[in-house]
């Protein structure tokens, strides 16, 4: 009996959805032929433009936080190995050699601290700042969805109070109906025009703070490095006067483009001679791993390639193209339609019977919408990998879900 209970809820699921999304994808055509009014608000619409532009700004001022932190990373690696080849070259019995390694350890030191601090006064402060744009702009497109529904709802129950016949019957049962989608629609309507401005307003102390730490952390390791600086300076002077007679002495090269006396290209220095210049090569390809083919070439993902963003970016357009132009129709173990997988980032609670309630860390395999216009702006369809492997079956696990709350992991 239970099992029966369960197939019944299933069931009224799935035509309580199927019949949602026809009424919409009908009120919108209805609307774009211009034979019902749509509800407009334009103070909502320059709010939402105002959003959309902030979540610009703040991803684009997070990606290029992320490189300045990278950015500090390898100059740290540099300066480090650096002193090290100092501490190598600096000979025992040298004067000043332990005070050089102190000098070296503090650089070090220094640099870690002001890595950590940024991350914890301006990365960390910028992912709490973008951790606000999911929510709130998945609950944007709801209030989309459920405006809709209102006005199909709307133009229902006026269709049928102008009618020839009347049947009161219908017309209070529609009048419910209309009554409840607008209480819907205003409950997300008035928090949305709440929240919406207070979020644009705060970007302006929020880029103040950010930058005004970036510029004070950065101020101060400037200054501590410029001490380091002037004491390795001072341990290097020292050296220098123990060791006056055998300073050496910078002399000029000629030049490439200037030939020596008699009209004759001076001859390059013999391989192995001190003045030979060694051929410097840039390798841009990275090293085949360990039991690979050395023509293979092994893809990092963003977080782990140490190439620039625009490679990767442009690496990752190249693979994703590949994947959306291939067939994957007749793929084994993948429903019908299969595009690509998302993992979920965030946890999301489903407010509608059409949508799919995810925890961060399930995988969703995404699948085209059956009809194309009943898709909202920034909404997939898709059914969890775990429901698929265990029911295969469409009908029964498919729902929406917000793309924004996901990442494409294939």
């Amino acid at each position: 009996m239970a099992e029966m209970g369960s197939k019944g809820v299933t069931a009224g699921k799935i035509a309580s959805n199927v019949q949602k999304k026809l009424t919409r994808a009908q009120e919108k055509v209805l609307q774009k032929l211009g034979k019902a009014d749509e509800t407009k608000d334009e103070q909502f619409e320059q709010c939402v433009q105002n959003f959309n532009k902030q979540l610009t700004e703040g991803t684009r001022l997070q990606k290029d936080l992320r490189t300045y932190l990278a950015s500090v990373k390898a100059m740290h690696e540099a300066s480090k190995k650096l002193s090290e080849c100092l501490q190598e070259v600096y000979e025992p019995e040298w004067p000043g050699r332990d005070e050089a390694n102190k000098i070296a350890e503090n650089n070090d030191l220094l640099w870690m601290d002001y890595h950590q601090k940024l991350v914890d006064q301006a990365l960390l402060t910028m992912d709490t700042y973008l951790g606000q744009f999911p929510d709130i702009k998945s609950r944007i497109a709801k209030r989309g969805r459920k405006l809709v529904d209102y006005d199909s709802a709307r133009h229902h129950y006026e269709s049928l109070q102008t009618a020839k016949k009347k049947d009161e019957a219908k017309i209070a049962k529609a009048e419910e109906e209309l009554i409840k989608a607008q209480k819907v629609f205003e409950e997300m309507n008035v928090d949305l025009q709440e929240e919406l401005p207070s979020l644009w307003n705060s970007r302006v102390g929020f880029y103040v703070n950010t930058f005004q730490s970036i510029a004070g952390l950065e101020e101060n390791f400037h200054k501590e490095m410029s001490k380091l600086n002037q004491n390795l300076n001072d341990v290097l002077v020292s050296l220098e006067k123990q060791h006056g007679s055998n300073t050496f002495t910078v002399k000029a090269q000629p030049s490439d483009s200037a030939p020596e006396k008699g009209n004759k290209s001076p001859s390059p220095p013999p391989d192995g001679s001190p003045a030979a210049t060694p051929e410097i090569r840039v390798n841009h390809e990275p090293e085949p791993a360990s039991g690979a083919s050395p023509g293979a070439t092994i893809p990092k993902s963003p977080s782990q390639s140490s190439l620039p963003a625009v490679v990767v970016e442009t690496f990752s357009a190249t693979v994703n193209g590949a994947v959306e132009g291939s067939t994957t129709t007749g793929r084994l173990d993948l429903p019908p339609g299969f595009m690509f997988k998302v993992q979920a980032q965030h946890d999301y609670t489903a407010t509608d019977t059409d949508e799919l309630q995810l925890k961060a860390g399930d995988v969703v395999l995404v699948i085209p919408f059956q009809n194309p216009e009943e898709q909202d702006e920034g909404w997939l369809m898709g059914v969890k990998e775990s429901d698929w492997n265990q029911h295969k079956e469409l009908e029964k696990c498919r729902g929406v879900f917000p793309e924004n709350f996901t990442e494409r992991v294939q």
